[in-house]
């Protein structure tokens, strides 16, 4: 197994911590406010839960996630097989490559600056993972799976759809599942529309060999509740029922009732969005004020950071201010020289995190 990456910044969070005004820890999109009413309304409703779930899920949120990926980014033709509930995005995503039987001999593809988890379910196959944003580098050799993030972690890029399609295309050629993680699509700023996979647009209605993977955490605040999904093409999504079902892995049946809630009311997000909105336009003035350049970061919840040193350096140098970032390094190696910063933080911690910036810039 990889390292795990976060334990490297304990020093950097230990030093922090010990300034005066305290830690501002932008290093981590952890959700910080609270989770909707309606949601939490829902889960109460719910809590008399006795019997077990099922692992498909209840048809009614199958139906609000079909509807929902209808109603916000116009994705047609999904039925109630396609849609498979799952206890959180992070758990799909690193059992995936296991449950669909890829191992030794597979290769798995994923972006050169990634979420770490998607190498991570490489590894625990035993496939081989190869991190490149140009599938022609690939050359011949036979690809099992491809993982797409757009909007992106960490940069907030976002791919237009003639990338995609061509994405689509070659993986139809190549015979390889498309999976599109989508977790950020919500996400997006200063008018920049990113699409679904599963859009037609992308796919002419045919789901056939891709799956897209959607989460409650950032959008509604769920990150405790452990509300995900993914959707796709019904017999990949059947192959991954089969095998959960023997495993046991059940959304809990309350938390399904408030993923439902969640996908149903779209106020709370517009809410949550123009939070995020203020926070990130007041960091990113402040870091730019500081030096600092910002790539890409047209969506997703965190800005994409440079002033052109190593990325540890920059981390080192923040610490003292007491702000904690995550060194691009996470991510790839095409990330040595970032950081990436999120404006999953309060007012009050956004407040905090400008005015030192703006003292250490003069």
């Amino acid at each position: 197994m990889p390292d795990f990456p976060w334990d490297k910044l304990t020093s950097y969070a230990e030093r922090a911590r010990r300034h005066p005004d305290g830690l501002v820890d932008l290093s981590v999109g952890t959700p910080v406010d609270p989770t909707p009413e309606v949601v939490q309304a829902a889960l109460r409703g719910a809590a008399d839960s006795p019997g077990y779930p099922l692992t498909i899920g209840r048809a009614d949120l199958r139906q609000a996630c079909v509807d929902w990926l209808s109603r916000r980014f116009g994705v047609t033709g999904l039925g109630l097989d396609a849609v498979l509930p799952v206890i959180g995005s992070k758990e799909l995503i690193a059992s995936m490559p296991g449950h669909l039987g890829l191992g030794p001999g597979d290769t798995i593809v994923a972006p050169a600056l990634a979420y770490p988890t998607y190498e991570v379910g490489a590894v625990l196959a035993g496939a081989r993972c190869v991190a490149t944003d140009s599938l022609t580098a690939v050359g011949p050799e036979r690809v099992s799976l491809v993982w797409l993030n757009s909007p992106s972690n960490p940069t907030g890029r976002v791919l237009p759809v003639d990338h995609l399609r061509k994405v689509v295309a070659w993986c139809r050629e190549r015979g390889a599942l498309l999976v599109s993680d989508e977790c950020y699509l919500e996400c997006a700023w200063d008018g920049v529309e990113p699409v679904s996979v599963l859009h037609p647009d992308v796919c002419d209605g045919d789901h056939s060999g891709i799956l897209a993977v959607h989460s409650l955490s950032k959008r509604s605040n769920l990150a405790g509740y452990r509300t995900a999904f993914v959707a796709g093409d019904p017999a990949v999504v059947g192959e991954l029922l089969a095998v959960r079902k023997n495993l046991g892995l059940q959304l809990p049946g309350p938390q399904q009732v408030a993923m439902r809630a969640a996908l149903d009311d779209d106020d709370h997000v517009a809410e949550q969005h123009a939070r995020y909105a203020v926070r990130r336009a007041r960091l990113r003035e402040a870091f730019e004020g500081a030096g600092f350049r910002i790539d890409h970061s047209e969506a997703s919840l965190y800005l994409w950071a440079t002033r052109g040193e190593g990325c540890w350096q920059t981390v080192d140098a923040l610490a003292d201010l007491g702000i904690l970032v995550a060194p691009g390094e996470f991510y790839g190696r095409a990330g040595a020289e970032h950081v990436r910063v999120a404006f999953t933080v309060t007012d009050d911690g956004v407040d905090r995190a400008v005015g030192r910036l703006r003292a250490s810039s003069g």
